[in-house]
């Protein structure tokens, strides 16, 4: 029989599918070896070979005469699937979105023969990467797998990676575990399947590296003279912070900089938060982080902890962490994000504590996010501090000369039972009554008219955006969401209509207010502060499946805290289907995205088509695209009305045609600049073009500091059409 030598190269290749083609014939084996595959087979069917083919159609091939030799040199995708770039968008990998659950978890292990232990977030056993299957959890207990998305990451020979990952590095391994086969004389070689390291980006290397020489040159708080310290302690406002509690927290300080180290769980660098004071400002202090990106590994204030602790309390800073510690003896932490987020690798980090204290901010949203990390972090073993006015977070009650101790002893357990009585609801409707204006939501900073109308952007509510197609539904939403995520909103964006390269292009322009076809030079500036966004992106386009997409929309709310997604827009998610009612499809889809904002308290916003209407008539709530189900079930209806078509005088404007929160509706005059692809933004009119005219007749405008270095003007809500 003709042998066939064959060389791919494969964009994606699974070691599942490698396993099949392995043991067609017993005769068959496998080596792996850096990404390199060989299959021996000495008679291979044509209708294997069919198979085969049919798998990887875009093999190219060439006959011999002995045997066949089958030589697959790819690189896997999963492989790759941690790897990050420091771009100024990011996406959510599908892969790593796939849904597993806890009990595929345990299976895979057990018919692996692989012990574990089961905590409170994650799986803990030995990690079979460094140090094999067969190791005993008593001797290493290193290696995490989170039980809602089936990451794993071992502290002991730094890997990290997806369940699919896992799954296909186990199945390799017994793959190698196959007797050998001996031939011309030689026994096969088998080399163990071997995971390449966490990739680090090179730009985050850059910035561990400086972070490591500013640490060698930083000179310790607690080491230094009186004078100095009294100095640095002056400078940055932080007297009150003993030289003790600076020491105990490796505290250093270089120039006008204040070094707060994060630490791995080995207790080495990880990277740190520096805050600089100004030398032309007494009072401004910038804060930076390094690494810039979202590979924050490590937690302020680690290299306090040992086996022995189990307790432990959370803060948004690290100055509220060395408050806690000082003050209550208490051990404390501060998360890498503050309240924005809290990273699915920080679980593995507590695993091992019993008791978690959430002492953050005593606003209402550093309440919603305790909630929300008290679920994440599993709710028996978490107390909250409930917001109060004599409870801030804790520098500022240290400042405030407030006992600390007694705050901390009231912390309250989270309930989390299906059936409340008005005990449970009490604290909540409380605070709900005390900060009227934040339980609102976050105000927006460029569209200030849209807070008079929607009074702000609260979690677990349906919008429903409509307008005339062409008319920039997009374009307003994509400024709309980005005024949110300056404002600490972590946002997940679904765009299936566009792709995701011209929304963060439109995004970037939007931010920086600048055409950067004239300011190209300024791109890499303006990337880096867009890249500190929490901004993510869902990598669809074009139809796509709605369970596809639910669970794309739970792995980000779980993994990066998502509080507002957009979906833009539902027909083109929707597609054609010609087996269901496209109306009673599309009252499915409406229904299921408002289930998950209220389940996952995150606020979604659904970007739909209306039907056809004349150019004459104005759009209204029965002009949605489909039944009545999406007006019924949305909390806040938007219309962009473009009457530019039919007036000659006639302008873009925005109405809000239901909000259930107040009631309140009402128009938002918009006007688009093409430089800035802005709506919030309007061009100062020159001075004299004002002079004579009466009173009332003059456009208001209103300033508001977005970046620091950039102004808008928005007109006047009285502006006529």
């Amino acid at each position: 029989m003709c042998g066939i030598y064959m060389h791919c190269r494969m964009k994606r290749f699974q070691h599942r599918s490698l396993s099949r083609i392995c043991f067609w014939k017993k005769q068959s084996y496998a080596n792996y070896h850096h990404s390199c595959i060989t299959l021996h087979q000495s008679q291979l069917p044509n209708r294997d070979l069919k198979r085969f083919l049919n798998v990887y159609p875009n093999i190219c091939f060439s006959t011999c005469r002995r045997q066949l030799t089958c030589t697959l040199t790819c690189t896997p995708i999963s492989l790759l699937l941690n790897k990050q770039h420091r771009t100024y968008s990011k996406s959510i990998d599908l892969e790593m979105a796939m849904p597993v659950t806890l009990s595929e978890i345990k299976k895979f292990l057990n018919n692996n023969k692989i012990g574990f232990d089961q905590g409170y977030t994650c799986l803990v056993l030995s990690c079979p990467l460094c140090c094999g299957k067969g190791s005993s959890l008593s001797k290493m207990q290193s290696f995490f797998i989170n039980m809602t998305t089936g990451m794993f990451l071992c502290h002991q020979c730094k890997r990290s990676g997806s369940w699919q990952l896992f799954q296909d590095y186990i199945g390799l391994q017994n793959a190698t575990e196959i007797a050998p086969v001996k031939t011309k004389g030689k026994s096969a070689i088998f080399s163990q399947a071997v995971l390449p390291a966490i990739h680090v980006d090179a730009a985050d290397e850059e910035d561990i590296k400086k972070a490591h020489e500013l640490w060698a040159q930083g000179i310790p708080c607690g080491d230094a003279d009186a004078d100095t310290r009294n100095r640095v302690l002056e400078a940055f406002e932080i007297k009150l912070i003993k030289p003790e509690t600076l020491k105990k927290y490796s505290v250093r300080y270089k120039d006008n900089c204040l070094l707060l180290p994060w630490f791995h769980i080995d207790k080495s660098l990880a990277g740190m938060k520096i805050l600089r004071k100004s030398d032309e400002s007494q009072t401004d202090i910038t804060e930076t982080s390094l690494p810039r990106g979202e590979q924050r590994g490590g937690l302020f204030g680690w290299n306090v902890i040992t086996r022995a602790h189990e307790e432990v309390v959370l803060t948004a800073t690290e100055l509220d962490a060395m408050a806690v510690q000082q003050e209550t003896k208490a051990v404390a932490l501060a998360l890498p994000h503050g309240i924005s987020v809290l990273p699915q690798e920080v679980l593995a980090y507590l695993e091992q504590f019993k008791r978690i204290t959430l002492w953050f901010n005593n606003d209402v949203r550093s309440w919603d996010a305790a909630k929300r990390f008290g679920k994440k972090l599993n709710e028996k073993r978490c107390y909250i501090i409930r917001p109060k006015d004599n409870r801030p977070q804790p520098f500022q009650a240290l400042k405030q000369g407030l006992n600390l101790s007694q705050i901390l002893q009231s912390a309250h357990a989270l309930g989390h039972k299906s059936i409340l009585s008005f005990r449970a609801l009490r604290q909540d409707v409380f605070s709900e009554l005390l900060h009227v204006t934040e339980v609102a939501g976050v105000k927006w900073k460029r569209f200030t008219q849209m807070n008079k109308l929607l009074k702000g952007h609260r979690p677990g509510e349906l919008t429903v955006f409509t307008g005339p197609t062409g008319s920039g539904k997009t374009t307003f939403m994509s400024e709309y969401s980005l005024d949110l995520a300056m404002q600490g909103v972590s946002t997940l964006w679904g765009s299936f209509e566009i792709r995701n390269v011209r929304l963060a292009k439109m995004m970037l322009t939007q931010f920086a207010q600048k055409s950067f076809g004239e300011y190209l030079s300024e791109f890499d500036h303006w990337a880096d502060k867009f890249e500190n966004l929490p901004i993510y992106f869902m990598n669809f386009y074009g139809q796509e499946d709605l369970k596809k997409v639910i669970d794309t929309m739970s792995h980000a709310v779980y993994v990066h805290d998502i509080q507002h997604v957009i979906i833009d827009n539902l027909q083109f998610m929707m597609g054609m289907d010609t087996h269901m009612d496209r109306f009673w499809k599309q009252d499915l889809v409406v229904s299921a995205f408002r289930k998950f904002a209220s389940v996952n308290n995150c606020h979604v916003t659904l970007v739909m088509h209306p039907r056809k209407e004349k150019d004459s008539d104005m759009l209204q709530n029965a002009s949605i695209f489909g039944g009545v189900k999406a007006s019924q079930e949305a909390d806040n209806i938007l219309i962009l009305q473009d009457r530019r078509l039919t007036s000659q005088r006639g302008k873009k404007f925005l109405q809000v045609t239901k909000n259930r929160f107040d009631g309140e509706i009402g128009i938002m005059p918009i006007e688009f600049d093409h430089d800035t692809l802005c709506y919030s933004k309007k061009k100062l009119k020159d001075s004299k073009k004002h002079v004579g005219k009466e009173p009332g007749k003059d456009h208001v405008e209103f300033s508001e500091e977005i970046t620091g270095e950039q102004t808008f003007q928005i007109a006047d809500p009285e502006e006529s059409m």
